[in-house]
């Protein structure tokens, strides 16, 4: 009897992309999650489940082993603190950039910068690499008043389309990171239960080649 695995799945944007490609790779689930107040799912695979997580908590629970498999974003795994997944496919889904963005036309100042975002981590890191000094302030939303009202000089932020920068007055800057959507595994659950994972991941895998062919 094959082993039960379970998938750590993003809530929002990413949950949408990623179910489309789940269903290419023949893992769906039994019931609409969009309609449901769940949060684990049953598949029609009997060994195969889906729970549905906070973005920023999908490392965590892989990490911990609660979760086999694990999809989230680029931007996510970079400021998590885990030492025991594998990143193992890039699902080339939810697209976009992290960045850096400031007034538009506004110079930099002279002196230590100040910088606001929820990425303190890949933040810190960055301005490190740069060879700038730089505070950074951690902020959960409402990202773009920190410029305009002094808070900060600069941002650290994903970016789309760029529409919300330029309705506050802002323009991207720097590219820190192109950010995708990735597949994750527990380090130990790949070891131990290999010959169920490794079946799902050629699926996933071709699922995403298929989608790049279109």
């Amino acid at each position: 009897m094959s082993k039960t695995l379970t998938i750590a799945l993003s809530k929002g944007r990413i949950l949408g992309e990623t179910l489309p490609l789940l269903e290419k790779a023949n893992i769906v689930p039994v019931e609409d999650i969009s309609k449901s107040r769940k949060l684990i799912f049953d598949t029609n695979h009997e060994h195969i489940k889906l729970v549905i997580l906070r973005a920023t908590d999908v490392p965590t629970y892989v990490d911990h082993g609660v979760a086999d498999f694990g999809v989230a974003g680029k931007d996510v795994l970079m400021e998590a603190s885990t030492k025991n997944l594998y990143e193992l496919l890039d699902l080339k889904i939810a697209k976009c950039r992290l960045m850096t963005a400031g007034v538009v036309g506004q110079a930099l100042p002279n002196r230590r910068l100040k910088v606001a975002s929820k990425f303190i981590k890949t933040a810190k890191a960055y301005f490190a690499e740069q060879g700038v000094q730089a505070d950074v302030v951690k902020l959960y939303g409402a990202m773009e008043l920190a410029p305009i009202m002094g808070l900060a000089d600069l941002i650290v932020d994903i970016v789309d389309t760029g529409n919300t920068l330029k309705a506050n007055g802002l323009e991207a800057r720097d590219l820190i990171a192109p950010i995708s959507t990735r597949l994750v595994v527990n380090k130990a659950a790949y070891k131990t239960k290999y010959s169920e994972i490794e079946p799902i991941l050629e699926m996933i895998r071709s699922a995403v080649e298929d989608n790049e062919g279109k």
